[in-house]
């Protein structure tokens, strides 16, 4: 099952495992995981995963990947590939146990007509709206289809041929005859197989006629015997469907579902639809763009996957909805990256330093951590020449009290080099600081204080002649509000998109090492936040993706939590 981890906190779906386990109910545990291959797997995707394939890992059972493969208009083997990517990234192997929904198409037409010869369904000629409006609402019932009380043989014959193609797409449907006036909406004769002339995938053009998803679904999982099927709770509404499907069929197994509550994160949608809408309309790059909520995107900001699966297991499994913050999944990153990502240094908005009374052609070497929460980690040589780069942001001309960097007259130390102290400011013909001279202490080497003096701020810094030009991408919230789900009549999601999503620093200079990371290695600059090598890197072309900042907003989060 991969991913070897000590089980995890207990929760309501465990419970019931446990009790169907000592009972004998069950003697293995199979889940499932069903996606839809019509978009790339998001975040919220990522808890599905986690649990039905951590269930399987920790009670010594097995998890299902089946692609929901029923609707061929949507569906492409770009998603197919990528979902299976994802899984994998996360840490989870399905071994052998790869299934589609269009394995079961034969088998699921066969149910099809034997629920139509023992008159629990029927072929419908209503239009889908004239199926909507008859529908009824919540305070009101349904109303009989015209077509309700075909004979057996007549809805064979037309659902022959349906199957056939003889009719238009839209013009006829297979539905459930259950109870038009039922409480729950779910139960009021459901539509089994539409038509869809499309060529699919994995079956090409050998049906013309697919079935939905409530009637693919719990049959799908009683013919792989899955113990317990677990999907998220906007589906409680449909489970007694599945249940009549069980009840009225005779497949091999007698699953039940389960619902927990979906996850609803900060400053995101999570609907496939919307995200699609972003890619489409091109407001991102790409469903890998790092400010999408995809799994895919987050991998690419530089995410660890054990960061995803802290993540997961700390939001835990309950049955009511709720919103996590963003700044949650941060903090977990944020943790997992501290203890992992090699320190470097890169200036990303470049001031130069000179040292006037440093030589010129000279160059010095420096031992510097690799990581020093891992001593196992090691050092590496930086060079340090008499021409720098600092932040710009780290010197002020006339600077507020304290203000602990670099300006006239002050002495800062210059990160496992030497102590620095500012003599002169050159500018440039608009009055803008374009240089700042300093003078060094000999006898400071290795950022030691020679004579016990201290000073309080402490800057990194680059070699102007030998560090590497780089393009820094800094990315924040896509969304400029908590919840951009929730718009007013006549609004779009879409205006929600913050103007300051993505920021691209393209003069920013890196330490010559950075040249050789690996795609996606954990890094942090130094000051800066963590980040990671784009693929967008090329030869002499550095892109470097932040994925978070120092910055701790989940402790603030916390800090205002009422006691």
């Amino acid at each position: 099952m991969s991913v070897e981890e000590t089980p995890k906190s207990s929760n309501f779906i465990r419970d019931i495992i446990d009790a169907d386990l000592a009972s004998g109910k069950h003697s293995e545990i199979v889940t499932r995981f069903p996606p839809e291959p019509n978009g790339y797997l998001h975040v919220g995707h990522a808890k599905s995963i986690c649990l039905n394939f951590g269930l399987a890992r920790d009670y010594n059972g097995r998890c299902h990947l089946r692609f929901d493969d029923t609707n061929p208009t949507k569906e492409e083997q770009e998603y197919i590939d990528a979902i299976k990517e994802d899984v994998k990234w996360l840490g989870f192997d399905w071994g052998k146990h790869e299934y589609y929904a269009s394995n079961y198409f034969e088998q699921l037409f066969d149910w099809a007509i034997l629920l139509i010869n023992e008159g629990k369904a029927y072929v419908d000629d209503q239009t889908a709206d004239e199926i909507r409006s008859n529908r009824g609402t919540l305070t009101e019932p349904g109303k009989n289809s015209p077509c309700r009380n075909r004979s057996v043989e007549e809805n064979l014959d037309l659902f022959m041929r349906m199957k056939n193609g003889e009719f238009k797409n839209g013009e006829r449907v297979l539905r459930a005859k259950i109870d038009m006036t039922a409480p729950n909406m779910n139960m009021r004769d459901p539509v089994l197989y539409r038509i869809l002339h499309a060529e699919h995938p994995r079956t090409g053009a050998k049906w013309c006629i697919y079935p939905m998803y409530d009637f693919t679904h719990g049959q799908s999982d009683a013919i792989e015997h899955i113990s317990h099927s677990i999907c998220t709770l906007e589906f409680q509404d449909h489970r007694p469907l599945y249940d009549w499907f069980i009840e009225n069929i005779p497949v091999p197994a007698k699953p039940h579902q389960y619902e927990f509550a979906r996850l609803n994160l900060t400053y995101t949608v999570m609907s496939k639809r919307k995200l699609l809408r972003l890619v489409q309309e091109k407001k991102v790059s790409g469903w890998n763009d790092p400010r999408m909520p995809t799994i895919s995107g987050m991998r690419r900001r530089g995410y660890p996957a054990s960061a995803l699966r802290e993540f997961c297991d700390r939001i835990g499994v309950a049955k009511a909805n709720s919103t996590v913050e963003f700044a949650l999944l941060e903090n977990c990153v944020r943790d997992e990256l501290n203890r992992n990502a090699l320190r470097f240094m890169a200036v990303l908005r470049p001031l130069k330093l000179v040292i006037t009374n440093y030589p010129a052609d000279h160059v010095e070497v420096f031992d510097a951590d690799n990581n020093p929460e891992d001593p196992t980690a090691g050092t590496r040589k930086v060079a340090f020449t008499r021409e720098l780069y600092i932040e710009s942001e780290d010197f002020m001309e006339n600077p507020p009290k304290k203000y602990f960097r670099l300006s006239p007259g002050a002495e800062v130390r210059l990160k496992h080099a030497y102590y620095v102290t500012c003599r002169n400011v050159v500018k440039d013909a608009a009055g803008n600081v374009s240089e700042i001279h300093c003078e060094y202490d000999p006898e400071s080497r290795g950022g030691a204080s020679p004579d016990g003096r201290r000073v309080k701020g402490t800057l990194h810094w680059v070699s102007a002649s030998l560090g590497r030009k780089a393009e820094i991408r800094i990315y924040n919230h896509l969304f400029n509000q908590e919840n951009p789900d929730k718009v007013e009549e006549g609004e779009d999601f879409i205006d929600r998109i913050s103007p300051d999503s993505l920021e691209v620093l393209s003069d920013s200079v890196v330490e010559p090492a950075l040249a050789d990371a690996a795609l996606g290695a954990p890094l942090q600059f130094l000051r800066m936040g963590y980040f990671c090598k784009d693929p967008d890197s090329t030869g002499d072309n550095l892109v470097f993706n932040r994925t978070v900042s120092l910055k701790d907003g989940w402790a603030k989060v916390q800090k205002n939590q009422p006691d």
